[in-house]
């Protein structure tokens, strides 16, 4: 009897789709065919930044006028619906389940995008750190939860104490530009330089909005001996 409950919970909810509930057999995001197709892919972007643009392969005035740290934004996704509603309740609503499917995208967006590139994987993937108190009322880190699978899959290491955000900072959102630089001075330290010297690396986080958090985290790492760093995200806000 309980082989059967067992073998009815397995078939009705992990072969359903996570967001029509129609079946997803055999498709490994859990997603229907419908859904997948339906999701807000990004398109053309700038080769930098990732900021949707008319045509692909070119620079926005951004990148031209401030050359960012970072190499480049690889993410799958424009920041609209239903990514608006996953990302906040895997984030701030512990629906872990919905992490899980956005590692398996984003990790499906970065293979094509360094086979298709001919580009040499990084050396080591960092999760964008949240401060200790931020992290203690969560629970957890969503771009830690997004960097362990992604992590296993590609076969690479991963390092979540080189990088800190050693004070909180007030959310983002609402700033303007010269106020999100402000927010983030002095917010972020590398705690063990000899442990990214010289490395290649990939900053996962969840969402790129302006670039105003990864690019200062990426200057951290720059000027602590990095060779290079890579923004790999979900999704770009347009």
């Amino acid at each position: 009897m309980i082989n059967k409950v067992y073998n009815w919970l397995s078939f009705n909810q992990f072969n359903r789709c996570l967001l029509c509930l129609g079946s997803a057999t055999g498709i490994p995001e859990c997603l229907c065919h419908g859904c997948l197709g339906d999701l807000p892919w990004l398109g053309p972007a700038c080769r930098q930044c990732a900021l949707p643009m008319p045509s692909p392969d070119q620079l926005c005035g951004q990148c031209q006028h401030n050359q960012p740290a970072f190499v480049q934004v690889v993410t799958p996704f424009r920041y609209s619906f239903p990514l608006d509603s996953l990302i906040p309740s895997f984030k701030y609503h512990q629906q872990l389940t919905y992490g899980r499917l956005l590692a398996r995208l984003l990790h499906q967006a970065v293979a094509q995008h360094y086979q298709e590139r001919q580009q040499a994987l990084p050396d080591l993937l960092i999760p964008m750190p949240l401060h200790r108190v931020r992290q203690a009322q969560r629970g957890y880190n969503q771009a830690l939860e997004l960097a362990r699978p992604i992590a296993r899959l590609l076969k690479l290491p991963v390092d979540r104490h080189s990088l800190v955000r050693q004070r909180p900072t007030a959310p983002q959102q609402g700033l303007d530009a010269q106020a999100r630089r402000r927010n983030l001075q002095n917010a972020f330290v590398c705690r063990h330089p000899e442990r990214i010297a010289g490395k290649h690396i990939a900053m996962i986080d969840d969402v790129v909005t302006t670039g105003t958090t990864v690019n200062e985290a990426s200057r951290i790492l720059l000027d602590a001996g990095a060779a290079s760093v890579s923004i790999w995200c979900v999704a770009r806000t347009p």
